[in-house]
């Protein structure tokens, strides 16, 4: 299994150039046809009483189903000695309309400078955090923007603003950390107990407030890959910052680059601003990938989240997902995706309050509809990689 993982391209294309000046102009476009059952009218919220409403099946167009749909300019400039400047500029969009994601943002996905050498790269501005970044390896479905859920196992934060990142590679061993100092992400309240949190920022003399910081080291030699990773977001949270941790172990092992099986564990826990726990879980998940020929690529993934305590509530129903995706290639930048997802005590992407209902609020509606326990999706579509 050599594809690489497109959420990353720019970092991995900066990390690896070689020492020649240049610009590239790279993107992808992708766009499908979608069924969903029991999708609730609202996202719930306090002014609707934290209810979703009634359930209804869907049936609509998306952008960016396997991948995000994106366009980005990448560079890098010899200076000598070994050193060179990096640059990464990186817009999503939606192309079913044609609009701005990540909160209408030009550069929203990616947006930074730096330089680097044979001892690493450091880099400045709008960045994944080192969690994401090493969870990338080792996710079978490779962040497949329609069902994955990517803010439970990694956050809501997984993109931060004002960020400062290290990347070294070393042979197999990559180690990454990262610092923010103003994440630039708000997650609504979704239940009584459970506050509003986040924010821009740096403010004079709040130095902790809405900062973060992380690490990740993996290491892949052979069939066999590991790593380990650790974030800390410190959201503001009334007139303080509450503490929001998350902390994960993971592993592969690819079988003569037909098949490759994947999994790992995440311990989370998030505090308020006087140390109340708001929420506090763990999640599981395994899987794997298989090509069953050159141009048919088969993907499973199971996930479970146990959720210990939400705003003080210890009996609340685990969410638990299983999703396939079959993406069979016409060329090296055409392909054409099946993409399914079964859900249950939660909506698809595990939405819930445990995730403050992050997709449904930025990307599509998968707020399970009241009083049901299960949802299931299904979308065919195609991608253009350029």
């Amino acid at each position: 299994m050599k594809r690489k993982i497109l959420a990353l391209t720019a970092v991995s294309a900066c990390g690896a150039a070689s020492a020649q000046s240049g610009v590239t102009l790279y993107g992808v476009t992708d766009v499908n046809v979608e069924y969903v059952n029991r999708v609730g009218t609202a996202v719930p919220s306090a002014t609707n009483g934290f209810k979703s409403g009634a359930g209804h099946g869907v049936v609509r167009e998306n952008s960016g189903g396997y991948s995000g749909s994106r366009w980005g300019l990448r560079g890098t400039e010899d200076l000598g000695g070994g050193m060179k400047s990096i640059f990464v500029l990186e817009s999503g969009f939606n192309l079913d309309t044609g609009t701005s994601q990540q909160g209408s943002r030009l550069f929203g996905r990616q947006a930074f400078v730096g330089l680097g050498s044979e001892y690493g790269q450091i880099t400045f501005g709008r960045q994944y955090q080192s969690l994401f970044s090493t969870l990338a390896n080792f996710i079978p479905a490779r962040y497949a923007t329609q069902y994955e859920p990517i803010g439970v196992v990694a956050g809501a934060n997984f993109r931060e603003d004002n960020a400062v990142k290290y990347v070294g590679v070393f042979g197999g061993l990559t180690a990454q950390a990262n610092m923010s100092f103003g994440v630039g992400t708000t997650l609504p309240q979704v239940a009584a107990n459970v506050p509003v949190a986040g924010g821009n920022g740096e403010v004079p003399g709040q130095f902790r407030r809405d900062s973060a910081y992380g690490a990740g080291l993996s290491y892949i030699s052979g069939p066999f890959g590991v790593g380990v990773g650790y974030d800390q977001w410190n959201p503001t949270i009334g007139t303080g910052s509450g503490t929001f941790r998350k902390a994960a172990v993971m592993g592969s092992y690819a079988f003569n680059g037909t098949a490759k099986v994947m999994g790992g564990y995440r311990w989370g826990k998030n505090k308020d601003q006087n140390g109340a726990v708001t929420l506090r879980d763990d999640f599981y998940w395994i899987g794997g990938q298989y090509r069953l020929s050159s141009a048919l690529d088969f993907t499973l993934e199971y996930d479970y989240q146990n959720v210990k305590s939400l705003g003080g509530n210890t009996q609340v129903a685990n969410p638990w997902q299983i999703a396939l995706i079959a993406d069979y290639s016409f060329s090296k930048r055409t392909d054409i995706y099946l993409t399914m997802a079964y859900a249950k005590n939660a909506g698809l992407a595990m939405e819930s309050a445990a995730s403050h209902f992050a997709t449904s609020l930025t990307v599509n509606n998968y707020t399970l509809s009241n009083g049901q326990s299960s949802m299931f999706g299904a979308a065919v579509g195609i991608r253009h990689v350029f």
